[in-house]
């Protein structure tokens, strides 16, 4: 009866030189029945990754996924100063490179994003404010 009904409306008067179409996965909807299937749409999640480099050369590593668009929080404590400093300045560059944002989040911890992160807050001001939160 529903094929009928579709073949009233899309008809052109010529049934007999007409092909009918059945698609056997996606039922005919009967009635009311509006389910639509949430499978389909399927949203990129964001990433953020974590790193704790020891050597310069792991710097490769972070720079791949500020531009594979994940934000990447980089702990420096377990590196010598002057090491730390040239990756920061790296990061710099990528960031700059990709409209990126780099912020200090802590003594020896950066939080580096791409252009599609927004970071809000100033925890700078809550950590003067209160040192024993952390």
């Amino acid at each position: 009866m529903a094929n009928n009904i579709f073949k009233s409306l899309f008809s052109d008067g010529d049934s007999d030189n007409q092909e009918e179409y059945y698609d056997e996965q996606t039922p005919v909807p009967q009635g009311d029945n509006k389910v639509v299937s949430m499978n389909s749409v399927r949203q990129r999640s964001s990433k953020i990754a974590l790193y704790e480099p020891r050597l310069y050369a792991d710097v490769k590593q972070i720079a791949d996924q500020l531009l594979n668009d994940r934000a990447v929080i980089v702990n420096f404590s377990q590196m010598d100063a002057k090491v730390a400093s040239r990756i920061v300045d790296f990061l710099n560059g990528t960031i700059f490179a990709i409209n990126g944002d780099i912020k200090r989040i802590g003594k020896e911890i950066f939080l580096c994003t791409p252009k599609n992160f927004e970071v809000s807050g100033n925890l700078s001001d809550t950590l003067k404010n209160d040192p024993d939160k952390i």
